[in-house]
C-alpha cells in the first residue's frame, strides 16, 4: 500500500482527494493538514509514502513546508508533489528548487493524479501536461552550461521542445506564431549541432535539463 497525504487548507478540495485515492486498493489515505506547519507533523507522524502539498496556505505556504519536510535527514521523509491552480505561478519553480519531485494543476483529471502518486512513488518526477515557461527558464537556470550558446528565447523553446511539445504547442505556451518556433528550433539544432527534435530530446535528458 502506497501511503498518501494531502496537504491542502481546502476542505472540499481535500475530501475530494480522499474519497479518490480511497477508492484504490493500492494506495492507504492517512490524513490531511490545512497548512505549512500541520504538513511537516503529518509528515512526521503518518509517515506518507507520498504528500499532495498546495502551495498557498495561511501561515506556512507549501514551498516553505517542502523545504522543510526534504531537507531533515530522516530516510523516510515521503515524496512530494505541489499542487497549484495558476500554471503560470513563479512559486511552481520554487518549489522544485525547495526539493519537491514535481507539480500537478489542481484542474488535472483523477487519473493524472493517480497516475502522479505511483509514478513519484516509484522516484521519478512528474510534471503537469501544462508546463510553464517560467518553470523552463528556472530549469535552464538550474544547469544552463549545456545551453549556454542559446538566447533566452531559444532556451525556452528547446525545453518545451525536449517535452515533446509540437511546435503549435510550444507556440500557445510561449506566446509567439508557429513560424517563429520553426526559425528558434532551426537555430537550436545549428547552435548545439544537432541533427534533429530526437537528437534534441537525448541531448537535453543527456545533461539533466529534463527527467
Amino acid at each position: 500500500m502506497i501511503r498518501v497525504a494531502v496537504a491542502d487548507d481546502q476542505p472540499l478540495f481535500c475530501a475530494g482527494l480522499q474519497m479518490v485515492i480511497e477508492s484504490q486498493h493500492d494506495l492507504d489515505f492517512v490524513g490531511t493538514a490545512a497548512d505549512g506547519h500541520q504538513a511537516i507533523e503529518l509528515a512526521r507522524t503518518a509517515r506518507p509514502d507520498v504528500m499532495l502539498m498546495d502551495i498557498r496556505m495561511p501561515g506556512m505556504d507549501g514551498i516553505a513546508a517542502t523545504h522543510a519536510i526534504r531537507s531533515t535527514s530522516s530516510s523516510d521523509s515521503p515524496r512530494i508533489v505541489v499542487l497549484t491552480t495558476f500554471d503560470r505561478d513563479e512559486a511552481v519553480a520554487a518549489a522544485l528548487r525547495a526539493g519537491a519531485d514535481g507539480f500537478l494543476l489542481k484542474d488535472s483529471t483523477p487519473d493524472f493524479i493517480l497516475a502522479a502518486v505511483r509514478t513519484v512513488y516509484e522516484g521519478h518526477s512528474v510534471i503537469a501536461p501544462k508546463a510553464t515557461s517560467e518553470l523552463f527558464r528556472a530549469l535552464a537556470r538550474r544547469r544552463p552550461e549545456a545551453i549556454d550558446p542559446l538566447t533566452m528565447r531559444e532556451k525556452e523553446v528547446f525545453l518545451l521542445a525536449a517535452r515533446g511539445l509540437s511546435n503549435g504547442e510550444i507556440g500557445t505556451t510561449a506566446f509567439i506564431s508557429e513560424a517563429t518556433v520553426k526559425s528558434h528550433i532551426r537555430s537550436i539544432l545549428a547552435k548545439l549541432a544537432l541533427s534533429s527534435r530526437v537528437q534534441l530530446v537525448a541531448f537535453a535528458y543527456e545533461n539533466g535539463l529534463v527527467r
